[in-house]
């Protein structure tokens, strides 16, 4: 697994690391040695340091997390629990579902572009092709046609003859500006039946004269009580992985 993620982010920072026997290496068209074989040591400390600095936006942006982030937000929102489950914990959960959906992608793009790279038998930008992949046909599969049109037409990129040729510059926004809608329509089915309940005790303590009494903590209980009954973590968690799996 930790070699999946290691591979993972060298291909997503389009890294041309190299052996010294294979082809001169070069980033953005500069060579970066003296001798043009292979990146200094120096050089290769900052690009890591450098996705390591990435690291967090690439876990946040283009994985699940950001659609079970949200969804999770919202869903305590509408219990009104204020702080509980606390952020580390939502976070958590967020985190793991989000390994467990993203594990097979990160390994196909580890075997099918680091392994190949480092045993010499593609270049850095063949193994930047073949790893990313993968990663595209996940973006795709969740992006809408109306997002990637959107920022294709803001990029200025010529058409592209098919899916594989859309650039990652492309899908990426595309796929974050997907799961924004999607997390915020999930949230919002989920407010609902929870705001019905705030909706009927507030009537109920305004007819009776209980206006000192805040109705939020009149109905946090009853909210409570409905999601536990109901089994709420199983079905949003449930549902959650199913919308990745389908």
């Amino acid at each position: 697994m930790r070699s999946g993620w290691r591979g993972l982010l060298i291909l997503l920072a389009a890294a041309p690391l190299r052996a010294a026997s294979s082809e001169p290496a070069a980033l953005f068209g500069i060579n970066l040695s003296k001798g043009g074989d292979s990146l200094s040591v120096p050089m290769q400390i900052v690009i890591l340091l450098t996705l390591m600095t990435l690291l967090p936006a690439i876990v946040m942006t283009i994985t699940p997390f950001l659609r079970i982030a949200i969804v999770l937000h919202f869903l305590r929102q509408a219990l009104g629990t204020q702080s509980t489950p606390s952020n580390q914990v939502l976070i958590g959960i967020a985190l793991f579902l989000t390994i467990l959906v993203i594990q097979p992608v990160a390994m196909d793009m580890y075997h099918q572009g680091w392994e190949p790279l480092q045993k010499n038998q593609i270049t850095s930008e063949q193994a930047f092709d073949a790893g990313t992949k993968p990663l595209k046909v996940f973006l795709l599969k969740f992006a809408r046609e109306k997002d990637v049109k959107l920022f294709l037409e803001m990029s200025r990129a010529p058409k592209p003859r098919n899916a594989d040729d859309l650039s990652l510059s492309v899908l990426i926004p595309a796929y974050i500006t997907s799961e924004l809608k999607a997390g915020f329509q999930i949230g919002a089915v989920l407010f609902l039946p929870f705001m019905i309940i705030d909706l009927v005790v507030a009537s109920v303590t305004l007819s009776i004269g209980m206006v000192q009494l805040p109705p939020v903590m009149i109905s946090a209980p009853f909210k409570i009580l409905l999601f536990v009954l109901a089994d709420g973590w199983n079905l949003v968690l449930g549902s959650l992985m199913k919308g990745f799996y389908a």
